[in-house]
């Protein structure tokens, strides 16, 4: 029970003593020594220079210090060698005039002063040694190729042991593989010798790290005799047996190995029998002999197994591992107590190790159990508990645990103070943190009892202890996650019993630095320049500094390094600038780096070591060695050869390999004399030539081959010439080559005509007859013999003109432009030659132009029977014949043919030209067309104001009319006309001109009474055929300049909308109900939606968009339908309401009134008062067309004495036009127009012909139109 109640304590204790340890003791304040600064425990110096021993301390008031050697006292007053640095502990020793060694042993420092003693680990001081190997003769080694041997070593011993490495008499070390390696206590091994194993400088240097000095054996001389061993499986070397054990201590490096011997050279693998093998810690080195595992723990023990295998056998040895540990500390070593009087605190002294160590405690350097007692201190084994301390208490403790493999020594003071609180951070500092970074805001405080810490933010509001604020336990406050609301002003208040204190420090948040742009991956040629790009982002308040490293080392010293704000470029780019190039931008606060990797290549170094082995008659193995390829893979080799006996100085390709093979198996050629050559290709291009291989010559032998491309033709009618494709000088297989050229008429029981021809490659048969087949046949032969059997190849006999013409030649005109003959193919027999097809020669004579003679060749290449005659003239007569035509030329033409094209379109007119042109008239003159294309019959003028493009107006003119004038036209006005002519079969192209009237500055005439309407125009100017059009003209454009017509309901109706990118401005929605045709429009200029009102729910409407184009061409985009849900409504439609029709009517019954009024009044000559009101008017009233039915809109006429708008003057017999949008009704008023019995209307013109009417209008005393009724009555409206 008492047993239990102590440990209770005890970890009550240990925790009230770790919360107090996190205090640092201020210097100005009592307190015991504590060692700073001490020499290693084992201590190697250098015997040619001082031994300095280091001690240092700190403590108030500040320590004294003292020095035992091998456990006694060592009074360095007396050693005039030896003297103490001021201050410090640290023990000096001149060694100028004595030896170091007499200065080897055991030292230990004491650091006191009144409130304790502290004291160092014990350092053991051993001067370092670097011996010489002793002398000795080594006896030169013979051994026979293939066996295992083993060169010893065997270093002198040395203080620390010296690296071992094998090298050459010329200090370049002996390359090591899996056959030959270097062990761990440094003798060379092989697995199996060879003879190039063989030489007398075998030797061994250890290097002395502490005196830095090298030392070597004796070389040792290897002769490998040329008696190969037999093959054998492994078996080790090292170590022996079957099995070994290996002690390693916790915390060190083990190195296991296997060196086997064997022949062929075993392979060495690891496993571990219990488990795996630790990652991250374990790794495999010297050829897999050797087994490396860092910083072993108790896990690391258990069973290795090493096998050696080769295609023999394999061998086995097992390694059992143990490890064992010195001490170790499991929490750390004590930590210092600062306490109050009547706390309570703990030291804790708890290690481990392997065997367990044992735990001594000392006090001031003096054994516990030695030194005075304390009534509030206990000791239970590894634990000092401390309760209700009182001053007077402080001491150092000394905490000592130890084994057989070593020791661990610490110093912790009991410090007893009464101390109010203090803050240790400077007031007013300023923290600086980047954003989304952790923040610790620093508040060190010391006091005795132990303050309690408390922060605040600006106003202090509430205290910061929660999220997300971490309070630590030394003071520190943490922002995990710092943001820019975070910066600011804070304050920390430590508290005790016996006092408070404040500080205030300041929070400052920064933006990150950011590389934005990083450099890029680099493969460069080298001699180019290049360039890495390194952009960054950075808190504007923080200085930024940019750095470039390569290869985590500083850039090289070279002008060709230039380094700029955000870029890197590297001028004349070599090998060696090749490697990883990182931009780093430093901050005060933090930083950013970013790495690109540089390739440097060039094209492949050429290939060497050409060798020809596996030599036979008609192939050989080419081998090489590929050169440097310069960081791009080589993709290919090209094999090139050259003839020194054909073509010598000519290299040719003969083959290509991969670029993964280093060997090539040839087919070569009888009768050559070989040498090769071989390049390399990598990305960037083809090596040099290799140098040559050494000349291979191929025996002689019968061609393998036939010359090709034998073929016969005649250059005359009676010949026949045989060619070919001679054979090269590779081909011919051997000397002699000449040839035996065989031909036969194809015809039953026909032979073979044999002739020899050397040194050439045709051959001419003489008296053939015309164009018969033959059977060739052309073999080569040389003086080894002839080759194969040629194949048969055919050929003609050479060609003769046709001697028939084509039979049954006829035409059939398809229009006034196109015709297709017809004719039958000549007998093959009558060709006598190869066809190469038909020609039509045709001769054309225009009517119009007798004396034109054209004449054109048509070839229809093939066997063709029929042709196609284009591009004839209309209106024109045509002859032709057909002629046959082969490879010699034309046979005779057959009869000629007739043919005759209908009319087509007239050509433009000649010239036309505006004469005359004055303010409001002008004259048109032209020349008929050049091409009449058949009779002309008319001829149509159409011209268009300028500033009324969509306004068009048309006057049909007779044939034999050369000129035209316009009067009446608008002042000061551009127009633009357009003269085409026409024939029966329509009107053909227009000729255009351009002209402006002159402006108008004559003053108003004076008003004059309407003058009587004029007698109706003579039967000569009807018969003039010239009709004045006064309705526009409406064409249609086939695209619409709509697009995307869509709509969307609403509560007042339907919302259209659309896209439109044509050049009008007069748009129109029209809209309908579904089966009706009476559409609805609304203007829309300037718009590209509309929202129509006023439609029935529950009915569909079809909906377009409609604009003018040209020549006043409707262009409407595609109907859309508009489906209206149905409205429960109780509204009643006005239209069927009695009162509203009987309204109707009434308006109806006023209408035809004043209707009847206005018409008694108009015969009468009587003047309205509106009439008046106009008469005050000088400018006439324009309206828009209606562009839905070609008509226009209202208008109000002029005063009585301007002639009309769109009328004629009679005293003259011109005609006047304006640009108005005028209707019939104007002519009814005039007077001088009428009706013709079919409803048209017939106006009087003006113009030139070659027998020209004239004629004087009369006044008519015809009644008026009741249509000029109807038109006064809306002026009077």
């Amino acid at each position: 029970m008492e047993r239990k109640w102590r440990l209770s304590i005890s970890l009550l204790v240990h925790f009230l003593g770790h919360v107090a340890t996190a205090l640092e003791v201020p210097l100005d304040l009592p307190q015991p020594p504590t060692i700073t600064n001490q020499s290693p425990k084992d201590y190697i110096i250098d015997p040619r220079e001082n031994i300095v021993i280091h001690c240092d301390a700190k403590g108030t008031p500040h320590p004294s210090f003292s020095w035992t050697r091998n456990g006694t006292h060592f009074d360095t007053d007396k050693d005039p060698n030896v003297s103490l640095k001021p201050e410090s502990g640290t023990l000096v020793v001149d060694i100028s005039r004595v030896k170091a060694e007499q200065y080897e042993g055991t030292y230990q420092c004491t650091a006191r002063n009144i409130h304790g003693t502290a004291i160092s680990s014990n350092i053991v001081v051993r001067q370092s040694r670097s011996p010489l190997w002793s002398k000795e003769k080594i006896q030169d080694i013979v051994v026979p190729e293939g066996v295992s041997l083993v060169l010893p070593c065997e270093p002198p011993t040395g203080l620390p042991p010296p690296i071992l490495f094998w090298m050459d008499s010329n200090f370049q070390k002996l390359p090591q593989s899996k056959r030959v390696s270097q062990s761990l206590n440094g003798d060379f091994y092989f697995s199996n010798v060879l003879q190039e194993d063989s030489r007398n400088d075998y030797i061994c240097y250890a290097r002395f790290t502490h005196t830095q000095t090298i030392q070597q054996k004796q070389p040792i001389k290897v002769k490998v005799l040329n008696t190969p061993a037999g093959a054998r499986e492994p078996t080790f070397l090292v170590p022996s047996g079957s099995s070994s054990f290996k002690t390693v201590l916790r915390g060190h490096t083990l190195e296991m190995e296997c060196i086997a011997e064997g022949l062929p050279t075993p392979e060495i693998s690891w496993t571990k029998v219990s488990g795996d093998l630790p990652s991250g810690r374990a790794s495999e080195m010297n050829y897999n002999k050797t087994l490396r595992i860092l910083d072993v723990s108790e896990s690391d023990a258990g069973e290795y197994r090493c096998t050696a295998r080769n295609e023999l056998g394999s061998a086995r040895h097992s390694i059992h591992v143990s490890v064992t540990a010195a001490p170790y500390w499991i929490r750390g070593a004590p930590r210092n107590l600062v306490l109050a009087p009547g706390e309570n605190g703990v030291l804790t002294c708890r290690a481990s190790g392997t065997p367990k160590p044992t735990v001594t405690w000392t006090m001031n350097g003096v054994p516990i159990e030695n030194s005075p007692k304390d009534p509030s201190r206990r000791v239970e084994d590894d634990t000092i508990i401390f309760t209700d301390i009182q001053s007077g208490s402080s001491a150092v403790y000394q905490c000592n645990i130890s084994n057989v493999h070593g020791y661990l020594l610490s110093n912790a003071f009991v410090n007893v103070l009464s101390e109010p609180p203090r803050v240790l951070t400077p007031s007013n500092q300023v923290n600086q943190v980047i954003r989304n970074h952790r923040a610790l805001i620093d508040c060190s405080a010391f006091g005795s009892p132990i303050p309690v810490i408390t922060w605040f933010k600006g106003s202090r509001a509430s205290t910061l202890d929660g999220d997300p604020y971490i309070l630590h336990e030394n003071g520190t406050l943490e922002v995990p996650n710092a943001q820019a609301r975070d910066s600011g002003r804070y304050t920390c208040v430590a508290r005790n019993t016996l006092g408070t204190y404040e500080n205030h420090v300041s929070l400052e948040v920064k933006e990150p630095t950011r590389i934005l742009k990083q450099p890029d991956y680099k493969v460069i040629q080298r001699g180019r320049p290049v360039v890495f790009e390194c952009k960054v982002k950075h808190d504007p308040t923080l200085l930024p500094t940019m750095t470039w490293l390569k290869d985590k080392g500083e850039l090289p010293d070279d002008e060709r390094f230039i380094v700029d704000s955000d870029s890197l470029t590297i001028n004349d780019v070599t090998e060696n600038d090749a490697g990883v190039y990182t931009c780093i931008m430093n901050t005060t606060l933090d930083h950013d780096s970013a790495s690109a990797r540089l390739t440097v290549v060039e094209r492949p170094d050429p290939p060497s070591d050409l060798e020809l082995t596996d030599q036979k008659k008609r192939s050989v193995q080419l081998t090489w060695t590929p050169g440097n390829d310069h960081n791009s893979p080589i993709q290919k080799f090209l094999i090139q050869y050259e003839d020194s006996l054909h073509h010598r100085g000519h290299w040719h390709n003969l083959t290509e390999v991969p670029g993964t093979k280093t060997t090539a198996h040839l087919k070569l050629s009888p009768y050559v004399h070989y040498t090769f050559r071989v390049l390399a290709l990598n990305g960037v291009g083809f090596s040099h030539p290799s140098y040559h291989s050494r000349v291979y010559k191929t025996d002689g032998a019968a061609p393998d081959e036939n010359p090709t491309g034998v073929q016969g033709f005649g250059t005359e009618h009676n010949n026949l010439v045989i060619s070919w494709k001679p054979l090269t000088g590779l081909q011919a297989n051997g000397p002699g080559l000449h040839y035996k050229v065989m031909w036969r008429q194809k015809a039953p029981g026909s032979d073979w005509t044999v002739v020899t021809v050397a040194n050439n490659s045709k051959f001419v048969v003489s008296g053939t007859p015309t164009f018969s087949p033959y059977e060739l046949k052309v073999q080569a032969v040389n003086d080894y013999g002839p080759g194969p059997d040629p194949p048969i190849a055919h050929g003609r006999s050479g060609e003769d003109l046709p001697i028939a013409a084509p039979e049954n030649v006829r035409v059939n005109v398809l229009n006034s432009t196109l015709a297709e003959v017809h004719w039958d193919p000549v007998p093959f027999d009558l060709i006598r030659g190869h066809l190469k097809g038909y020609k039509v020669q045709k001769h054309s004579l225009h009517k119009h132009n007798p004396d034109h003679m054209e004449q054109d060749i048509l070839t229809f290449s093939g066997n063709h029977t029929r042709g196609m005659l284009p591009g004839l003239h209309p209106f024109s007569l045509y002859s032709f014949n057909v002629r046959v035509f082969n490879g010699k030329g034309e046979g005779p033409a057959s009869h000629s043919q007739q043919f005759k094209t209908p009319q087509g379109v007239p050509g433009p007119p000649t010239s036309l030209i505006v004469t005359n042109p004055n303010l409001d008239s002008l004259t048109l003159e032209w020349r008929p067309p050049h091409d009449h294309n058949g009779h002309i019959t008319g001829y149509t003028l159409k011209y268009q104001p300028g500033e009324a493009l969509l306004m068009e107006y048309r006057l049909a003119l007779a044939a034999n009319e050369t000129s035209v004038t316009l009067l009446n036209l608008k002042y000061s006005t551009r127009y633009k006309f357009y003269l085409n002519a026409k024939t029966v079969t329509g009107a053909g192209p227009a000729a255009t001109q351009e002209a402006i009237t002159s402006l108008d500055e004559a003053p108003d005439p004076p008003s004059l009474p309407a003058s009587p309407p004029p007698p109706p125009p003579p039967p000569s100017l009807v018969r003039a055929m010239l009709t004045v059009l006064l309705s526009p003209v409406c064409s249609a454009r086939p695209a619409s300049p709509f697009g995307n017509v869509s709509y969307s309901l609403g509560e007042d109706g339907p919302t259209i909308s659309w896209e439109y990118w044509g050049p009008e401005k007069n748009v129109y929605v029209e809209y309908v109900e579904e089966n009706k045709e009476e559409w609805r429009k609304e203007l829309v200029n300037g718009s590209q939606n509309v929202m129509l009102k006023g439609l029935k729910g529950g009915l569909s409407y079809r909906v377009r968009l409609v604009t003018s184009g040209h020549h006043d061409r409707p262009l409407r985009s595609e109907e859309l339908v508009v489906t209206l849900p149905a409205v429960a409504s109780r509204q009643v439609d006005i239209a069927t309401q009695g009162w509203f029709i009987g309204l109707m009517c009434a308006i109806a019954l006023l209408i035809l009134i004043l209707l009847i009024i206005c018409f008694i009044q108009r015969n009468k000559g009587g003047k309205y008062p509106v009439k008046e009101k106009e008469d005050a008017h000088t400018d006439p009233e324009f309206q828009p067309m209606k562009d839905d039915d070609c008509t226009f809109g209202e208008y109000s006429d002029n005063e009585d004495h301007k002639p009309l708008k769109g009328s004629r003057t009679p005293s003259n017999g011109t005609v006047k036009r304006e640009d108005s949008d005028d209707s019939l009704v104007d002519y009814g008023e005039g007077g001088d127009g009428q009706f013709n019995e079919d409803g048209s209307f017939i106006g009087q013109y003006s113009g030139k012909s070659a027998s020209r009417d004239t004629a004087e209008g009369h006044e008519s005393s015809e009644a008026p139109s009741p249509v000029n009724a109807m038109n006064s009555l809306n002026s009077f409206v």
